[in-house]
């Protein structure tokens, strides 16, 4: 039975991902705000070229698929650092805690900052003297929980916030996810070695809308009429944004499973409201130390058949430290190519308890 779930499961996800490609539509690039959703924000998932929508079970799944938080097995604090584009930075902290049949709940926020720039007018185009610093950012609060041993699904539901200058804009969005484990293909014939299937629908929500004191002008609203009316006060109006849509699909498998070694290969399929469909690629190695530590080693590609893209190889690395039984350190570094824009560097840090 399990066999026959498993085939009909790998044929659905075969003909989505067929159809996402098959279906490429005219690019809406530049079309949607609050773009810093999309930026991925965790060193081992970038590593894997963006491809671990079915592979993800620690506090990184709270922005590739809140579902992988279903399968974490202990408390959880991470920390990511990336360089970003023109003195940039893009940061993630986060803390998640295992519930005993309840669940996984976490919170987090992450965002980008842009550094510190000019004011300058079209009188002062020099600078006026005055200094902003725009950000983006998004507060999270995630659940996951396993429905069955081979079943998962999780929900974030998130704040986001912009700001440039005296401007901002806010929103909500929610983020929902399902994980399924199958024996297909597994080399010890159970559901933890075989094909994962994931599916994540993120950032669906309302709009972005900027407003505020830089929009506020003073109009005269009949300039052919006698009257005191130059002093009027107006608020100009902005249009309003869709949020970055994004579907995701995905498998994985693990052709390698030892006491010592593990390989994994996985691929996603993306469907975005702003862009052409693609396809990510990614693995990881894993080569464990029983008791004492572990060390992944990571590569991928991102934007397969993704027309115009800048991203393409990816590779990262990693060490976790076990201290006690339940107790552990993890560090995990990536790099990825933006071709002409150059490259960025990630950073993570996990404590585990």
């Amino acid at each position: 039975m399990k066999f026959h779930i498993s085939i009909i499961l790998t044929l659905i996800t075969v003909l989505t991902c067929t159809q996402l490609l098959v279906a490429q539509s005219p690019t809406r690039v530049g079309t949607t705000a609050g773009n810093f959703l999309e930026l991925g924000y965790d060193p081992k998932g970038i590593a894997m070229g963006d491809a671990v929508v079915s592979t993800v079970s620690d506090l990184s799944s709270v922005y590739w698929n809140p579902a992988g938080l279903a399968s974490m097995t202990g408390n959880e604090v991470y920390f990511t650092y990336q360089d970003w584009l023109v003195d940039t930075y893009t940061f993630f902290a986060g803390a998640g805690f295992v519930a005993p049949d309840l669940g996984t709940f976490a919170i987090s926020v992450l965002g980008i900052n842009y550094g510190e720039m000019e004011v300058t007018t079209l009188e002062l185009q020099e600078g006026t003297g005055e200094n902003f610093t725009p950000t983006d950012i998004a507060v999270n609060l995630s659940y996951g929980r396993k429905l069955t041993p081979w079943f998962g699904f999780g929900a974030t539901v998130k704040y986001i916030h912009s700001s440039i200058y005296h401007l901002s804009a806010d929103a909500f969005a929610i983020d929902l996810g399902v994980n399924i484990s199958t024996s297909f293909l597994a080399p010890s014939g159970t559901n933890a070695d075989g094909m994962k299937i994931g599916m994540a629908l993120l950032n669906y929500g309302t709009r972005l809308q900027y407003g505020g004191l830089d929009l506020m002008r003073s109009v005269d609203i009949s300039p052919d009429e006698a009257g005191n009316y130059k002093d009027v006060k107006v608020e100009f109006k902005t249009d309003s944004w869709e949020l970055p849509l994004v579907f995701r699909v995905g498998v994985s498998v693990t052709p390698i499973v030892q006491t010592n070694h593990k390989l994994t290969l996985s691929a996603d399929a993306l469907h975005a409201n702003n862009n052409n469909e693609s396809v990510n690629l990614g693995a990881e190695y894993a080569f464990n130390f029983p008791g004492t530590a572990k060390i992944f080693l990571r590569g991928g590609y991102r934007g397969v058949f993704l027309e115009s893209s800048e991203f393409g190889p990816t590779l990262g690395i990693g060490f976790q430290l076990q201290i006690a039984k339940q107790n552990g350190l993890q560090f995990d570094y990536a790099y990825r190519d933006i071709g002409i824009l150059g490259y960025s560097n990630i950073l993570g840090f996990s404590f585990l308890f």
